[in-house]
């Protein structure tokens, strides 16, 4: 098949440079260069890791030169996939790319809401931004909901925040479970931005040592969000289980369950206000143990589960939706087939080769 969307990432020694900075890719067909990104993936000060998308047709292969480019050939390109801490709002951590758009809470949300302060929020739950437009709008919702009279919760244009989260796993929210019940943390406690740019923003997140039914988990992990996906990846250190419960909210429990364990995916298609709405958890086929709606009559805490396995502490799935109004997918078919074809991608990905020219 056709492969888009998919990043490339090419370590600084992979490309035996110096100064990853001033390095380009160019495609040899189209003597085009690519939009790229430079990380800084171990925090150190040094961008370390190049990012680029290549389009590549089904069968086939594409040949790319690593030049080094002067300041005035740097494309400009918007960075679409971005993330930030947002303090003004409590403390939510928000992210976003041109498709979608999440986020999490904070220790303060968690204390203000332990102390009846309003405003607080107590979840570790993924929260969903049902955007209908393809530029940022992360800044825009915040500064309309805290600085004017209007509100994040109504739709202008751009989409809006409708979606209830509460102490549900919201879109792929982690549990364990034990006898017969789940478990999950409080709100994270410590997070740091990695990267934020054209193709790819990930983050930080850590969590306070949380218990269930009497072991004690560690759990921290990096999220990050590539451009063109719907699906945020997880990568998640977990130490007390060696099976963990991603989760997504049932909501009314009026939605579609869909499954394919075989090929990494659980699916949940449901009505939403006046629109309908998919989730997904995507993993490796390798990962997946088994699967659970979890349907309880006390409040947000109906999920449907996916149960994965832990190995040596990690665990890596994705997690995201598709809304029926940002006009990605008409119906539950369409976004079943971008999950079939998401997962496929995941078992076989791009296979990529670095030649010297020496």
């Amino acid at each position: 098949m056709d492969r888009s969307f998919e990043t490339v990432a090419l370590n600084k020694e992979d490309l035996m440079v110096e100064d990853i900075s001033i390095i380009g890719i160019k495609d040899m067909q189209t003597k085009e260069l690519e939009t790229t990104q430079t990380v800084d993936s171990d925090g150190d000060g040094i961008m370390d890791q190049l990012l680029f998308q290549p389009e590549i047709t089904a069968n086939s292969e594409n040949r790319y030169a690593v030049v080094i480019i002067q300041p005035n050939q740097q494309l400009e390109v918007e960075d679409y996939c971005y993330s930030r801490f947002v303090p003004e709002r409590t403390d939510d951590y928000a992210w976003e790319n041109n498709k979608v758009a999440f986020r999490v809470f904070g220790p303060t949300a968690q204390k203000m809401k332990e102390e009846a302060i309003p405003g607080g929020t107590l979840s570790s739950g993924v929260d969903a931004w049902l955007k209908r437009v393809s530029h940022p709008i992360i800044n825009n919702w915040y500064k309309k909901e805290i600085e004017t009279e209007g509100t994040y919760h109504e739709d202008t244009g751009e989409g809006l925040d409708n979606f209830h989260v509460g102490i549900s796993r919201g879109v792929g929210g982690l549990a364990i479970k034990k006898n017969n019940t789940y478990y999950f943390s409080k709100n994270y406690t410590k997070w740091k931005t990695i990267t934020t740019g054209p193709i790819r923003t990930s983050f930080y997140l850590e969590y306070k040592d949380w218990d269930a039914d009497g072991t004690a988990i560690k759990e921290s992990k990096i999220i990050s969000l590539d451009y063109g996906n719907n699906l945020s990846k997880f990568e998640t250190t977990i130490i007390g289980s060696d099976i963990i419960a991603a989760g997504l909210t049932l909501h009314k429990k009026d939605g579609i369950v869909t499954t394919n364990m075989e090929k990494g995916w659980i699916s949940y298609w449901q009505h939403h206000e006046n629109s309908e709405l998919g989730m997904a958890i995507v993993a490796n086929p390798s990962s997946f143990s088994d699967y659970e709606k979890y349907d309880v009559e006390a409040k947000d805490l109906s999920n449907l589960y996916a149960h994965l396995k832990v190995s040596e502490n990690k665990i890596i799935y994705y997690a995201g939706f598709g809304w029926k109004e940002s006009g990605q997918f008409k119906n539950r078919k369409e976004w079943e087939t971008y999950l079939g074809v998401f997962a496929k991608k995941i078992i076989t990905p791009l296979e990529v080769e670095v030649q010297s020219a020496y």
